[in-house]
C-alpha cells in the first residue's frame, strides 16, 4: 500500500475507485466498505483509495472530550494494507481543514485531488463543516460531479449494528469477546516493554510491562485477559493483567503480561498483545501470598481458555 501525507503528492490515476472516513478500528462494517471498493476496483480494471484524517478530527473539534480511539494511525495503516488497499491518502485534520463545505471538499479533495471516479460510502457518513454533506446530498447533486456515487446499505452493516463507538463501550466494560466479534480479529495493544518494580518476579510470575507510546490508545477494563503475545513473530500464551495492583496501593495504571512457557529478556522490546478473552475483575489481596494463589489458578483457567480457542482456529 501506497501512503500519503501531502495532498500535492497524491499521483494521478487512471481509475481511483474511492471511499473516505476516520475507519476507527477498521471493524467489520469498514470492512464491508472495502471490500465493495476492491470488488468494483477489479470489474473496472480500478485502483482502490482510501481517503483518512488524523489526528481524529473529535480531538480536533472537542479537544476536552477524552476521546480513546481504536487505532493509532501506525496500527490503522497496518490494517487497511492488510485489508487490501492499495493507496491511502492521510489529510492533515486542522481547524483549518474542518471549516471546508461539503461543495469544497468535493471539488478540492475528491475531484481535484484524487480525481474520483467512483465512490463508494457508507450510509451514515458525513463530510464537510459541521458534517453537512451526506449520501443524500451526493446524490442530489450527482448530475454535477464527474464520479458514480454507491452506497453500502444500511442493512449491510447495521445488522450487527457494528460501530466504533460499539466497541469502545463493549471494551471499556471488559466484553472483549462482543469487540473482537465487531472487530473480525483481536483487539490488540502495542507497545515497549519497561522495567517495572519485579514484583511479579519475586512471586514466580514474572511480567512485561508494557508502555503504550499512543496517548489516546483505548485500555479495555481493568482485570485479569487471557492474551497470545508476538515476540519477533512468535507468539506466546499469556496472562494479562491491567489494573492499578491494589495490593500495593499503586495508583499507577499497568498493562503487564506473564508470558507463558518463554524465557528471555523482553526489556525494551516492542509487542503486540491479542486480547482474547475476560477473566475476572481486579482484585484487592490481604497479601503478596493470596495474590500468588489466585494468579496459579488464573493460570489454570487462562490456559484452558487458549488451548480452547486454538483448537477453534
Amino acid at each position: 500500500m501506497k501512503v500519503f501525507y501531502q495532498l500535492a503528492d497524491f499521483p494521478h490515476l487512471p481509475m481511483p475507485i474511492v471511499t473516505s472516513g476516520t475507519f476507527d478500528g477498521v471493524h467489520r462494517g469498514h470492512q464491508a466498505i472495502l471490500e465493495r471498493i476492491k470488488e468494483i476496483a477489479y470489474k473496472e480494471n480500478g485502483q482502490t483509495v482510501l481517503i483518512t484524517y488524523e489526528p481524529h478530527p473529535r480531538l480536533v473539534l472537542s479537544p476536552n472530550e477524552n476521546l480513546q480511539l481504536l487505532n493509532s494511525l501506525e496500527e490503522k495503516i497496518e490494517l487497511l494494507a492488510q485489508n487490501g488497499i492499495e493507496y491511502l491518502l492521510v489529510i492533515p485534520f486542522t481547524p483549518a481543514f474542518s471549516q471546508l463545505s461539503s461543495r469544497e471538499f468535493i471539488q478540492k479533495i475528491l475531484i481535484e485531488t484524487v480525481q474520483t471516479k467512483k465512490l463508494v460510502i457508507g450510509f451514515d457518513h458525513r463530510f464537510g463543516k459541521g458534517r453537512e454533506g451526506s449520501f443524500e446530498y451526493l446524490k442530489a447533486h450527482e448530475h454535477e460531479y464527474p464520479f458514480e456515487i454507491q452506497e453500502i446499505p444500511r442493512q449491510d452493516i447495521e445488522n450487527e449494528k457494528i460501530s466504533s463507538t460499539r466497541i469502545r463501550h463493549a471494551l471499556s466494560e471488559g466484553r472483549i469477546s462482543e469487540a473482537n466479534k465487531l472487530l473480525g480479529r483481536y483487539y490488540t495493544l502495542k507497545g515497549k516493554v519497561v522495567k517495572g518494580d519485579q514484583l511479579g518476579r519475586a512471586i514466580g510470575f514474572p511480567t512485561a510491562n508494557l508502555q503504550i507510546s499512543y496517548p489516546h490508545k483505548l485500555v479495555p477494563k481493568q482485570g485479569v485477559y487471557a492474551a497470545f503475545v508476538w515476540v519477533n513473530s512468535q507468539r506466546y500464551e499469556a496472562m494479562l493483567y491491567i489494573g492499578r495492583r491494589p495490593v500495593l496501593q499503586n495508583s499507577e495504571l499497568r498493562i503487564e503480561a506473564n508470558l507463558l512457557n518463554f524465557n528471555g529478556n523482553l526489556y525494551d522490546q516492542s509487542l503486540t498483545i491479542e486480547i482474547v478473552a475476560w477473566v475476572r475483575e481486579d482484585m484487592s489481596f490481604q497479601n503478596l501470598e493470596s495474590l500468588q494463589h489466585q494468579i496459579h489458578l488464573d493460570k489454570q483457567q487462562i490456559t484452558a481458555l487458549l488451548q480452547q480457542e486454538a483448537v477453534q482456529k
